[in-house]
């Protein structure tokens, strides 16, 4: 499977399209872009990683298919946020990483963590009309950049969701987990699909 073929499936599993922060961020990644204009010296600390980590896996758990962390998803959204996102996303990132600090998400059980993310997911819905309604004032404002420095970024839980996806889903076991996964190249052959079999992603 192709990575935009892998980004379509992510964003239907998402109920729409990704993000623009989002696809640029890929685009970027895949462009190898330089740095020009984009923040230097974003880090997470070790207990933000661990945060990052145990809510990356309670999206994506592990069960008889591979986990997130499993197939390293939390480094892959440490290195996207570090060399691909702009200056108002990681603010918005470490926002709610400090949020979930403050309520001591490690220190809480299963239950109460999975209350504490319904919690993040609520209210990330009206963050995100907020976010949108920012982003349609900025692109019809003469003072677009002023703007563009007090703005906030997308909200932190659709960060976290959209890469979480992308990373387990653009991941070799990710694919396997939910495709007949054939590597590239391969044998051309003529196949019959049997009943109920899965498509083949390339």
């Amino acid at each position: 499977m192709n990575r935009r073929t892998a980004i379509t499936h992510v964003a239907m599993m998402l109920g729409g399209a990704l993000s623009a922060p989002t696809l640029l961020a890929m685009k970027r990644r895949d462009d190898r872009a330089p740095s020009e204009g984009f923040a230097i010296g974003f880090s997470l600390t070790e207990s933000q990683k661990m945060i990052v980590a145990e809510v990356a896996e309670m999206i994506i758990p592990k069960t008889a298919t591979p986990g997130a962390k499993d197939v390293g998803v939390p480094a892959f959204i440490g290195m996207m946020l570090q060399d691909c996102y702009k200056t108002p996303e990681h603010k918005s990132f470490l926002a709610g990483l400090d949020n979930l600090e403050k309520k001591q998400f490690l220190n809480l059980n299963a239950e109460q963590k999975m209350a504490v993310l319904k919690q993040v997911e609520m209210d990330s819905v009206e963050e995100m009309k907020a976010y949108q309604v920012q982003q349609t004032k900025m692109g019809d404002n003469e003072d677009r950049e002023q703007m563009a420095a007090q703005a906030k970024g997308l909200p932190f839980w659709r960060l976290i969701k959209e890469l979480t996806m992308l990373g387990y889903f653009t991941s070799e076991e990710g694919i396997k987990s939910s495709f007949e996964y054939v590597p590239i190249p391969g044998k051309l052959e003529m196949i019959k699909m049997k009943p109920n079999q899965k498509s083949f992603a390339y």
